[in-house]
Parts: structure tokens; sequence; C-alpha cells
């Protein structure tokens, strides 16, 4: 045989390997998917949801936890404090929404308690877009507010801080409640 033809033949196979060999190296290998969210990390965002105030959401990341882990412990117990809990979580959530608020400019003159609440929630609403509504609701049944003149002037302070101001020249206290903040004499 000539050593031509034997060549001949021996390239062909090895040209079609290395043929082969240079496409699958081009072609794109299968992207890992991601692992589908666990019973632990609809726990976690549940956790997470509580403390930025919102109740929904974390009964929605409890409920998700426990369809797919139902003898999750951590899942279990917290949608039952939740129960229990929704309201101040709520409430919480509306004081941590209301102190992001970032007040530019609020001055007053000798203003009433309610026109200080009223301009203040003007304000608020203005700022967040209307995305947070304050709600004052002012419980004084002797009367003992209604007399407070107020005088400020404030410059870039978050709203929770006026209010704190306000509050103190009224001689008054807010509570945060789930739909509003109670204004109370201390």
């Amino acid at each position: 045989m000539n050593p031509f033809n034997a060549m001949k033949k021996n390239l062909i196979p090895i040209t079609m390997a290395a043929l082969l060999c240079q496409a699958s190296a081009q072609t794109p290998a299968a992207q890992p998917t991601a692992p589908a969210p666990s019973a632990e990390t609809y726990y976690r965002q549940g956790q997470a949801a509580e403390k930025a105030g919102d109740p929904a959401a974390a009964r929605k990341a409890y409920q998700e936890a426990l369809r797919l882990n139902p003898k999750h412990a951590n899942a279990t117990y917290a949608m039952g404090q939740l129960k229990l809990n929704a309201e101040s979580i709520s409430a919480r959530g509306r004081e941590q929404k209301f102190g992001a608020v970032i007040v530019p400019d609020y001055k007053l003159a000798d203003a009433s308690l309610q026109e200080s609440l009223d301009a203040l929630s003007i304000v608020v609403e203005r700022e967040s877009k209307k995305t947070v509504t304050p709600n004052f609701i002012v419980q004084d049944p002797k009367n003992q507010l209604a007399s407070a003149k107020l005088t400020l002037s404030l410059k870039s302070m978050p709203a929770k801080a006026v209010l704190k101001y306000v509050l103190d020249q009224a001689n008054a206290k807010a509570r945060f409640e789930e739909h509003a903040i109670v204004i109370v004499p201390k």
C-alpha cells in the first residue's frame, strides 16, 4: 500500500473528529437554572416584610413557606404571631413610612395644634407623592390642646422629627395606629 493512500485514509476520520470537537466547543453550555426558593427563603421574606411593617406580604410569604413545607416550625409560629400582632405591625410600618419622608421647609407662627398638623399633613403627602397620608386624629376631651400656639421654623427634617417638635410645643404625644396617628395630651 502506498504511504500516501494510507495517510489519506486516516486523514478523513481525523478531520471529521476535529470538526466535531470544534463544533461542540462552540455550542454554549446549558446555563444552570436557579434552584426554586425554599420554605426557609419564604420564611425569611416574611420576617423582612414584618420588619417593614407589611403584614399582608408577611402572611403571603409564610403561607408559601408552609405550602412548601407544612412542618416548618418557624413559619407556623410566625403565622400565629402575625394573626395576633398584625395591627401593631401595620402601625410600625405607618410610623416608618411617615418618618422616612423628609420635610424640606416647615414654618409656623402662632398656629394652633390643628393648623400645625394640617400643614404637616399637606407637606408629607406632597413630599411622598401621596404615598403617605398621616391621618392625624386629635383626642382631647378636656380641650387641653386647643389653646396651644406654635411657632416653628425647620428645614430638611424627617417628618417624625417635625411632629416631635410640634407635639413638644403643644405638650402632646402621638400614638401610631394601623390607620391613623392619634394625638393626645401628655
